[in-house]
């Protein structure tokens, strides 16, 4: 296997047209939740996928190119597609043809997906092996109670005849699926969205596997509070303080962001 050098070269076509200030913050959020998904270790090699529509368009998505870690996904290396699998701005890397399968669907049937994330962590993909799926066993699984869709697995999603089938068991308004036997997916009205429900997703899984390695009895919980959890993880009510935000993901998105930024020199003690 050949050694990554630590720094992969961007993406960058020779000329590349002038870009609204909404697909620069996009690409930014973008190329940090790359950065932070290898981070929190939830990538896999240079395989999986974060995709974000191009604000102002219906067909066209970013999407990371294929070949470059995560850890260097940068603004401007983002590959731009359309739903077609085109590339809308050539330049020096291609896309992973699974990836534009799983995304391209997703995309083209949920316009309210302005994100699409998906991985392929030890967790994630052991709770998507289990013939019960996940569990509402903890806190962070209760976000996505009744509130999770599941996909059977077909092999590598190279078959774009299987978009369909993706798709209807995605339904119109999840926004968590389990691909059976393969991973997870998210989606969100924005990338802080996305990132953050698959962070949760992802700890629901490893805290269910945690759970049941000791082979102890869980500690159920009752339906009406199961719902309430659900509910008021929709509702923002988990980020409230004075008042809901009016991006209930930004506070804690924010305060992610400063995981990627040089450390602060002040002392605990100032």
């Amino acid at each position: 296997m050949e050694t990554a050098e630590r720094t992969a070269p961007a993406a960058r076509p020779a000329s590349r047209p002038a870009m609204s200030a909404a697909e620069r913050q996009v690409r930014e959020d973008l190329a940090a939740a790359y950065r932070l998904v290898a981070l929190y270790g939830m990538d896999d090699s240079i395989y999986t996928h974060i995709s974000a529509r191009v604000p102002g368009t219906e067909d066209q998505f970013l999407i990371n190119p294929f070949g470059m870690l995560f850890r260097d996904i940068t603004a401007s290396s983002l590959v731009k597609i359309d739903l077609d699998g085109n590339i809308v701005e050539p330049g020096e890397w291609d896309v992973n043809p699974a990836g534009f399968t799983i995304h391209s669907a997703v995309h083209a049937a949920r316009h309210d997906a302005a994100c699409v994330l998906h991985t392929h962590t030890v967790a994630g993909v052991a709770v998507s092996s289990l013939a019960g799926g996940l569990h509402p066993c903890n806190q962070w699984a209760l976000q996505f109670h009744n509130r999770v869709t599941y996909h059977a697995f077909e092999g590598i999603a190279l078959d774009h005849a299987e978009r369909e089938r993706l798709v209807a068991d995605l339904g119109p308004t999840s926004r968590a699926l389990i691909l059976r036997n393969h991973g997870l997916v998210t989606l969100g009205r924005t990338v802080s969205e996305a990132f953050i429900l698959m962070h949760n997703l992802e700890r629901a899984c490893r805290v269910q596997v945690a759970i049941q390695s000791t082979g102890q009895a869980v500690n159920p919980v009752p339906e009406e509070v199961c719902e309430l959890t659900a509910q008021q993880y929709a509702s923002g009510d988990t980020n409230r303080l004075a008042a809901v935000p009016t991006d209930p993901y930004a506070r804690e998105w924010r305060a992610l962001l400063q995981r990627l930024e040089p450390a602060s020199t002040a002392s605990f003690r100032d």
